[in-house]
């Protein structure tokens, strides 16, 4: 496991930096190797003591943060998120079967400069990334969804191996867009 500590408005602290290493210890078992982990600690106005964690490992990525006033209660809670995050994704992923195409589909998503698009017939490329839109379930993309803390996701259904967009409504809701089948 490598893990990379950040700390903001304080001073380097080894001891916070071994003890939030040993608590990373704990949440092993439920993650594959190689784990990435990123640790910020900060401290707002004197006494709110926030710890953010991000992991980073082969098939799920998440972070949780927390706020207190004591910096090691901060670092207890914010593992105790992310063990509980890890957990109940372990066990949504031992209840849902294995598809046999495992490989996904590679996509290339870009970043367009806003005013290229309004402006000329060729839009400039400010970023090109691809990546691959891995088979699962709707309820997966959901919970993939809740473990990145992000707005939408590009997956591939595993029943269908249709290509679809889910994302979060504003009204708090989800949103599926699937290619109408013929």
């Amino acid at each position: 496991m490598q893990v990379t500590t950040t700390f903001r408005h304080m001073e380097q602290s080894d001891a916070l930096k071994a003890y939030a290493e040993e608590k990373l210890e704990r949440v092993t078992k439920y993650i594959d190797e190689p784990v990435t982990v990123q640790v910020y600690f900060a401290v707002e106005k004197k006494i709110r003591h926030i710890v953010e964690i991000v992991i980073s490992a082969k098939g799920v990525n998440t972070k949780a943060s927390e706020a207190t006033n004591d910096m090691y209660a901060a670092i207890d809670a914010v593992i105790d998120k992310i063990e509980r995050q890890l957990k109940r994704y372990k066990e949504k992923i031992k209840a849902h079967k294995p598809s046999g195409d495992e490989r996904g589909r590679q996509l290339s998503k870009k970043i367009f400069e806003a005013g290229s698009i309004e402006a000329s017939d060729e839009p400039v490329v400010i970023k090109t990334k691809t990546e691959t839109a891995k088979p699962m379930s709707v309820e997966e993309a959901v919970m993939q969804m809740d473990l990145l803390h992000k707005d939408f996701i590009v997956f591939i259904d595993s029943t269908s191996n249709e290509i679809n967009v889910l994302y979060r409504r504003k009204d708090g809701n989800f949103g599926l867009i699937e290619p109408e089948r013929g």
